[in-house]
């Protein structure tokens, strides 16, 4: 497994496990318990999830799930905005440690900006870092213009930033990926493959053919050829985690990213951060 190193020196995997919209059906249940517990046992022990998940279904499908295997995992959640300051994130983090079963959450994030000053959230993930209900905190679907508020209101521990990134929504490449990485901070890729939605035919095809892959593989190794990128895709059967964990297998040719590029050009120009 190939680890990405935090701005604090502890190291993760590079290919994780995303959740969303997991244990909101009760007949997929079983599958996705069991495609959890294999990920954890493939080395994707890197686990993302978030309070809103199946309005808290999702956390609790991986208390189950991770039943005798919290210690091998890195767990992350995320707090709604408007939970994020100093009253209501201990309250929602608490929530949280309940549903998944567990005293302490790896990495907790904000989900996304709200009208909660960011000094405020800042000082409400210190003090659970300081309580040990958290080992760090970081943020999603922020900006750089946000990044830079956050790093000025006091947030320079910020271990990571989880935003939409994939090879069809190359964005973050223009200056949000350069901003966290002149910091060491990782960026955390959530729909690495657009939720299966990656076009099947053109270049993602054609290198897929030359190296006896998928397509969703191929987009999986182009993020995981970065030191700086960590890929959280959902899997819900056996077989898919299987599929993903193999991608981290497959090395990327100058030829085919030259093809990937052509396909999919870098930004030339700053564009809103996409969120989905």
């Amino acid at each position: 497994m190939r680890l990405i190193r935090l701005p604090d020196g502890e190291t993760v995997p590079a290919l994780g496990q995303g959740t969303w919209m997991m244990g909101e059906r009760p007949e997929r249940r079983a599958a996705e318990v069991a495609a959890l517990r294999a990920g954890v046992e493939a080395g994707l022990t890197l686990i993302d999830t978030a309070e809103m998940y199946g309005d808290g279904r999702t956390e609790r499908l991986l208390a189950e799930a991770l039943s005798g295997l919290r210690e091998e995992v890195f767990l992350v959640s995320k707090a709604y905005p408007q939970n994020a300051g100093r009253a209501g994130l201990p309250q929602a983090c608490e929530r949280s440690l309940k549903r998944l079963g567990t005293d302490r959450i790896d990495l907790y994030l904000l989900h996304w900006r709200g009208g909660i000053p960011l000094a405020e959230t800042v000082e409400a993930f210190e003090a659970l870092q300081r309580a040990g209900k958290i080992r760090h905190w970081g943020v999603s679907n922020l900006d750089t213009d946000d990044m830079e508020e956050l790093v000025a209101a006091g947030g320079q521990a910020c271990a990571v930033n989880q935003v939409l990134y994939n090879i069809g929504r190359r964005g973050p490449e223009f200056d949000l990926l350069p901003w966290l990485g002149r910091r060491g901070i990782p960026l955390m890729a959530y729909s690495p493959v657009e939720q299966g939605r990656l076009p099947t035919g053109g270049a993602l095809a054609a290198v897929a053919r030359r190296h006896g892959v998928t397509p969703c593989q191929v987009a999986l190794a182009w993020l995981m050829r970065r030191p700086d990128v960590i890929a959280i895709p959902k899997a819900g059967q056996t077989a898919h985690v299987e599929e993903n964990r193999a991608a981290l297998d497959l090395v990327l040719s100058p030829e085919d990213l030259a093809e990937l590029d052509r396909a999919f050009p870098p930004p030339r120009r700053k564009a809103p951060l996409e969120m989905l």
